[in-house]
């Protein structure tokens, strides 16, 4: 095999659909950016509340029980979204920041186990999405501590 198709090479063909589609989701970048900072902002929140029930399970003398964060990336389901996910043993829950505006609490989950069940809020609803993100971040550390 050459790495050729045709008279393009490989490289100039896949250099090509590149700038093509590049092009078709530069229309997103501003809406993807926004999701991107509004994500770097709730997983600040979100590690500092995991951060003081490490302290707790720390100080109850059950340090096994730790919660570990993931750092924000595209979404794997998403292409327009970023994700960050929490994760003790095989226990996953999973917050998505959406460009068209919306967050969504995935989980708790096992891994290797449908996701779900999700709940989604608007950007705009702070005062419902921290009420839920609190129940959420709750029901996950509960389920990942329950032998």
């Amino acid at each position: 095999m050459d790495g050729s198709h045709g008279s393009a090479p490989l490289r100039t063909r896949l250099a090509d659909a590149g700038r093509r589609l590049g092009a078709r989701e530069a229309e997103h970048s501003a809406a993807f950016s926004e999701a991107r900072v509004r994500a770097d902002k709730l997983r600040a929140v979100v590690a500092d509340a995991v951060a003081g029930f490490n302290d707790g399970a720390r100080a109850a003398g059950a340090p096994q029980l730790a919660l570990e964060l993931g750092e924000p990336r595209i979404d794997d389901k998403h292409l327009r979204a970023v994700e960050f996910e929490l994760r003790r043993g095989r226990h996953r829950a999973i917050v998505t920041v959406k460009s068209r505006g919306e967050v969504t609490l995935v989980g708790p989950f096992k891994a290797g186990k449908q996701e779900g069940p999700c709940q989604t809020f608007p950007w705009d609803a702070a005062a419902d999405l921290e009420r839920a993100l609190g129940d959420f971040l709750e029901r996950f550390a509960e389920e990942a501590a329950t032998p």
